[in-house]
């Protein structure tokens, strides 16, 4: 256990550029907080971090069953994908075999992630689009919950809408251990209610889908299917890629990260003070590294935009 976050430091030359503070909890399947990094107690706006706790209803109500859908279809309901086309092909298809279009998507329409990954829809005129959204799969997930139980999806981005109050709210109250009725909730990024969650009970929730029967298709579809929760170039898809599922990762907005140590029955969550991404994607793959999950760099190369090495990313405890 440590008082102080870990720190994150970006390197040019001989110099430190920059440096970020990442609070961080590790628990194990009991609850117990093993491991801690600064203020592991405070409430975190977790994000994307917890849309594989937010899809446990399409497993849990049979609806990922009755529509047969396939692992891609439960990764996608997991992701933050790139909008590739082979991630909006299949957001598409998904819509079309429920019944429902892109038109019921109710999460928007964004810039492309990465625009080299999308030039060529962008020069056909097929892009921007709400089934390119990155948070298109987890609204497709929501929306088959609700043709399956037969619940009108009008106005669903609302939290006192059936699909909240009876499913993705009371989940995520009871797996991170938090009461949610004393609190108001914010408004994500594609309109579903966020809570404040303190940052061990996320930890907690994530090492309790480990044991959670109705989790296991979801870590499944995710561990076989990784290209479908992220996509090219990005850390989800990389490190699940790379560790062959041992680590179940999921990144959220604003510098939060979250991961599944299966074999060890670890829960991980952290958040990087600023917000910044490359900073909780460093704290995290050094935890990994801690826990033998992955090998153990001193450091990262930072490069410039030739490709020469021009300082690094590292920790300093």
């Amino acid at each position: 256990m440590s008082s102080a976050p870990l720190c994150i430091e970006l390197t040019r030359g001989n110099s430190i550029e920059s440096f970020h503070y990442v609070d961080v909890a590790v628990a194990d399947l009991s609850g117990k907080t093993i491991s801690t990094w600064g203020d592991y107690e405070k409430s975190v706006l977790p994000r994307s971090a917890i849309k594989p706790l937010q899809a446990l209803p399409l497993i849990e109500t049979g609806a990922a069953d009755a529509f047969q859908l396939s692992e891609a279809e439960i990764a996608l309901a997991c992701s933050s994908h790139n909008g590739e086309k082979l991630h909006v092909e299949a957001v598409e298809n998904w819509l079309s075999k429920i019944g429902c279009s892109a038109e019921d998507l109710a999460c928007g329409q964004h810039d492309p992630m990465d625009f080299n990954l999308v030039k060529e829809e962008i020069l056909h005129g097929n892009y921007p689009k709400v089934t390119a959204n990155n948070c298109s799969g987890k609204h497709t997930g929501f929306l088959t919950v609700m043709r399956h139980l037969g619940i009108d999806h009008e106005n669903y981005l609302h939290p006192n809408h059936q699909l909240h109050t009876d499913y993705i709210t009371p989940i995520l109250s009871e797996m991170c251990h938090v009461d949610l009725s004393v609190q108001e909730p914010g408004v994500d990024g594609c309109g579903v209610p966020v809570w404040a969650v303190p940052l061990r009970g996320l930890a907690i929730g994530w090492a309790e889908m480990i044991a959670k029967p109705s989790a296991s298709p979801l870590f499944q579809a995710m561990m076989n299917q990784p290209f479908y929760i992220a996509g090219t170039g990005r850390a989800c898809t990389e490190i699940v890629s790379s560790t062959q599922g041992r680590a179940i990762v999921k990144t959220g907005a604003e510098g939060v990260f979250c991961a599944a140590i299966p074999e060890q029955g670890l829960g991980v969550a952290l958040k990087a003070r600023d917000g910044a991404s490359r900073a909780a994607t460093a704290a995290l793959t050094w935890l990994l590294a801690e826990f033998g999950i992955t090998e153990k760099e001193e450091s990262r190369p930072l490069t410039n935009h030739a490709g020469k090495r021009v300082g690094e990313i590292r920790i300093s405890i």
